[in-house]
């Protein structure tokens, strides 16, 4: 995982997409020669915002491995400070990997904002209204899947809006609640959703994706009736998602955009995913600097816990035996996709929200059909505390490796119990260090507690 080896402002903004993420050092202020001013400039942006978020710093690995490593179930087989920190819940401030994450997320928002407020300036005959919507519903949405995963990362933050032009921009911004950082959120989401496209697309935005975002959010914020409705959407269009069968048919023989995917992030041979490095034994030519624990290999080796799950980690051949984690492997050509929605999550946030309301029934349904995938047996609830316990551990076996198991303890307020915490102020990351030396409005009483 790449590491900043300087210290970086907090708003950064997109200049020219390929160049903007290569420049080695941050850029302050929109470089005019490479403004939005014509369809392929647009175009350009729109690339380098996705870019952005497939980066090592977020989507690539960074924010997924604060999740896993938060989580319980990997352990940190290396020799650096910082993953191990986190495994051990003694996050610091100083931490490279929440440093990382929290500045290449405000990049990300960065790039939506300049697109959001220059788009619709552009007077272009080849500028489409379609590609101009398109191109405006990606950015909300993508602006509000930072926020939301900022959210729930470090809780209420600054929300900022329109782009950096000079130093004295978005300067003095106070942090929001947590309530206000998910409402703007579920605003970027209602507008994003009138302007995406409803053809499915599984690596752009599309009218569904909106809808899968909005499910989570509205899981997180325990607005049951409306998790189901959003759920449901997507989980009706049977046509163009479908839990594939087996488990490991999506992502395994360099299988990429199968059904299970909502939004999954595309990588090529010029613009790779470096996950894999992380995760495979050095005779398979990574490093395995984490890789799963004893606990979670027997899980996964269980066959009425795991089932075909099993598919998701290996082990190497005498004396080293090695467990390793083989979600992401293709190296050294680096095509690993990044799985940011898959249609199981919609399966169990519907279970979820229906469990919570009353309806064990429907919720047992949705939590067996993932279960039957899996080829494990239905699982047996006749109460809301059981149904929510079968729901965690089945979350725990499903998505391992991707960034679900800690915020999910965390959201059902179950981390402190579940990982012998010695107290829910790690339920958030701490604000970077770097960024409360330079704002006030993120230093002393305003940053997060017990750091």
């Amino acid at each position: 995982m790449k590491q900043l080896l300087y210290m970086i402002p907090l708003f950064v903004i997109l200049g020219s997409c390929k160049k903007y993420l290569d420049s080695p050092q941050p850029e302050l202020q929109v470089d005019q020669s490479v403004a939005i001013t014509n369809a392929g400039s647009a175009a350009s942006a729109v690339n380098g915002m996705f870019n952005t978020l497939a980066t090592d710093g977020y989507y690539g690995s960074n924010f997924p491995a604060l999740s896993y490593l938060s989580g319980g179930d990997i352990q940190w087989t290396g020799s650096q400070s910082d993953p191990s920190e986190i495994t051990k819940h003694l996050t610091s401030a100083t931490n490279g990997y929440v440093n990382t994450a929290w500045t290449t997320i405000y990049k990300t928002i960065s790039s939506a904002n300049y697109i959001i407020t220059d788009v619709p300036k552009v007077n272009d005959p080849l500028f489409t209204t379609a590609a101009k919507n398109q191109y405006l519903g990606e950015a909300y949405f993508v602006r509000a899947l930072a926020y939301f995963d900022l959210g729930r990362g470090w809780g209420g933050v600054q929300l900022i809006l329109t782009p950096t032009i000079t130093p004295t921009d978005n300067t003095n911004i106070k942090r929001s609640t947590l309530a206000a950082t998910y409402a703007q959120v579920l605003s970027d989401l209602n507008t994003a959703e009138t302007l995406v496209p409803t053809a499915l697309n599984r690596n752009r935005i599309t009218q569904k994706t909106v809808w899968a975002l909005k499910a989570r959010l509205y899981l997180y914020t325990q607005q049951w009736a409306l998790a189901e409705q959003y759920a449901t959407k997507v989980i009706s269009d049977t046509q163009d998602y479908a839990l594939v069968n087996p488990y490991s048919a999506f992502f395994a023989n360099s299988a990429v955009s199968t059904s299970e995917s909502v939004f999954e992030l595309a990588y090529t041979v010029s613009n790779t995913n470096g996950h894999s490095n992380w995760w495979l034994p050095p005779v398979l030519g990574g490093r395995r600097e984490w890789a799963p624990s004893d606990p979670l290999v027997a899980l996964l080796n269980n066959a009425a816990v795991g089932g075909n799950r099993s598919a998701l980690i290996g082990q190497t051949a005498a004396p080293g035996n090695l467990w390793y984690g083989k979600l992401y492997y293709r190296t050294p050509v680096g095509t690993d996709p990044a799985y940011v929605i898959r249609i199981a999550e919609l399966y169990f946030i519907r279970s979820e929200a229906r469990a919570q309301q009353g309806n064990i029934t429907d919720a047992l349904a949705d939590l067996n059909a993932v279960r039957a995938r899996a080829g494990i047996a239905p699982a047996v609830a006749s109460s809301l505390s059981d149904i929510l316990l079968a729901l965690e551990n089945e979350r725990k076996v499903e998505f391992p490796f991707e960034t679900d198991r800690w915020f999910n303890l965390v959201r059902t307020d179950r981390a402190q119990a579940v990982l012998s915490l010695p107290d829910k102020h790690l339920y958030l990351f701490p604000i970077p260090y770097s960024q409360t030396l330079v704002d006030p409005n993120l230093a002393g009483a305003n940053t997060n507690p017990g750091y």
